[in-house]
């Protein structure tokens, strides 16, 4: 039998509006610097008696909680205090052990770091006079999330469609929460999304996704300071932090970098300038 090969050059582009925004949580919407599940870290490893640096604590940040905790065993470092002080190398056990101190910790702690990122209120409340939907995905459980979700209420900040990572089959950066979050809020197309998030995972996981992506500097993870702590950096200290912050945030392949959320919109803009054009994510 012959078989005729053809070639296709067809292409079709979405030129609509923006449908959709899916936000992080803790260093984007609320939680200035990302602190919560940081200072959690650090205690479940200080209770195995291996001290662990906050930049150790924050390296896998945006990761489900557990995954989390595996990659922190796996960093050459805490591997090697380990060896030290329980004569081998941590363990699965040791992980799942981990999860079920890090739990309870952190759901007790959330509240204290609830705070709204200023400028978040005002940004989801421009996005809905647009008509764009508010998604949101975390790597936190649905149990510690539905604590956020209660203290954003309070706040006036209620998303229209919240993801958690223990809902899905895996967390970031695999896109299962974003694409979750394009059904429940029945967008037409991904490329009309755009994943807004405070660490590279959440970058990766909106790009894994086929979303537009803006990274978050300054208030979430890649800095790692409250908003006291950042607002007390002499200006000097404050320009290193945010160079080295957006650097970290462009070279994972954002498609835009900005400070805080406050700083959103005109991102927006852009975005829908370039999708009337035919551009793609």
């Amino acid at each position: 039998m012959n078989h005729q090969i053809y070639s296709f050059n067809t292409s079709r582009s979405y030129i609509g509006p923006v449908q959709a925004v899916l936000l992080d949580w803790a260093g984007t919407t609320m939680d200035y610097g990302c602190v919560a599940p940081a200072v959690v870290f650090v205690e479940v490893f200080k209770r195995k008696q291996v001290p662990i640096t906050m930049a150790e604590a924050r390296a896998p940040m945006g990761a489900h909680k557990m995954v989390h905790i595996r990659k922190i065993t796996q960093l050459d470092s805490v591997r090697s205090r380990w060896r030290e002080t329980h004569g081998r190398l941590p363990a699965e056990e040791d992980v799942e052990a981990m999860f079920e101190d890090f739990v309870p910790l952190q759901l007790e702690c959330l509240s204290t770091y609830s705070d709204l990122i200023p400028g978040a209120l005002e940004t989801v409340n421009g996005l809905r006079e647009r008509g764009i939907k508010i998604g949101s995905t975390t790597g936190y459980t649905t149990e510690m999330t539905d604590i956020n979700r209660r203290d954003a209420e309070r706040q006036g900040y209620i998303p229209d469609s919240t993801v958690c990572a223990s809902e899905m089959p895996a967390g970031r950066p695999y896109p299962f929460m974003c694409l979750q979050n394009a059904i429940n809020l029945q967008v037409d197309t991904v490329a009309a999304c755009v994943k807004v998030d405070d660490t590279i995972p959440g970058i990766y996981e909106g790009l894994n996704a086929g979303m537009w992506t803006v990274g978050l500097a300054i208030s979430g993870n890649e800095v790692g300071l409250s908003l006291n702590e950042w607002n007390a950096l002499d200006d000097d200290d404050r320009e290193i932090r945010r160079d080295r912050a957006w650097e970290r945030m462009k070279s994972c392949g954002a498609h835009y970098v900005v400070d805080t959320i406050a700083d959103l919109m005109p991102c927006i803009d852009d975005i829908e300038a370039r999708i009337a054009r035919g551009e793609k994510p």
